[in-house]
């Protein structure tokens, strides 16, 4: 399953928007608060498609049953980007539990390639697993993260959660995915340019949430 907020006319649209304005990004607070929104509305989708069970819960005045959530998801977003987006979403699953995945890019060669160089997670098996990524570009790293994610036992799903995707990442996800899985995007973009960046994209999430690196 593919979900693409835009495609509903909601607030989101204007958190987005503000994401990708060349005249608004150079706020950095701004631009984290604006991803850490979206991650709080595509984590409320998200749970609609969760297991729940219904439970008992006693007020001041009584007793109602009410459906909560049946076993906590695990949290794996990709540093450093990943960071704004992941506070929206744990803001959510409160109880989860998380990992981390530090990637980046290899430049300078033809073709882009993907390096990952520290994870911590616990283990997912027979969890919802959500990774964290804004940016699904070619779709490279975050694939090389769940061939390393499964070394921590086989997961229930993986919902993979992105600010904005192309479409050739998109299908590269549909083509290559081991497991059972399900994308929740803010917006699918057309195509990628000769430095695999999305466009039109918003540029670099890294560098605009917390400056440029080396």
């Amino acid at each position: 399953m593919i979900f693409e907020l835009v495609k509903e006319t909601t607030v989101a649209n204007h958190f987005l928007a503000e994401l990708r304005d060349v005249n608004v990004q150079g706020d950095r607070l701004r631009f984290r608060k604006n991803l850490e929104r979206l991650g709080q509305i595509l984590a409320y989708e998200l749970s609609k498609k969760l297991e729940y069970e219904t439970k008992v819960i006693e007020t001041p005045l009584g007793k109602i049953e009410t459906r909560m959530i049946s076993g906590q998801p695990i949290l794996i977003p990709i540093l450093r980007a990943g960071i704004p987006f992941y506070n929206g979403v744990i803001s959510f699953f409160d109880q989860a539990g998380s990992g981390f995945i530090g990637a980046w890019r290899i430049e300078g060669q033809e073709e882009l390639d993907v390096e990952l160089n520290y994870m911590a997670a616990p283990s997912i098996k027979d969890h919802n697993v959500i990774i964290i990524d804004p940016m699904l570009a070619t779709g490279q790293s975050l694939l090389l993260a769940v061939e390393r994610l499964m070394k921590h036992g086989k997961p229930r799903h993986i919902h993979v959660l992105s600010v904005i995707a192309s479409q050739q990442g998109i299908d590269n996800v549909v083509k290559n995915m081991p497991m059972d899985y399900s994308i929740w995007v803010g917006a699918i973009d057309e195509h990628l340019n000769d430095k695999s960046y999305i466009v039109p994209g918003l540029g670099d999430a890294g560098d605009l949430s917390f400056g440029p690196k080396l």
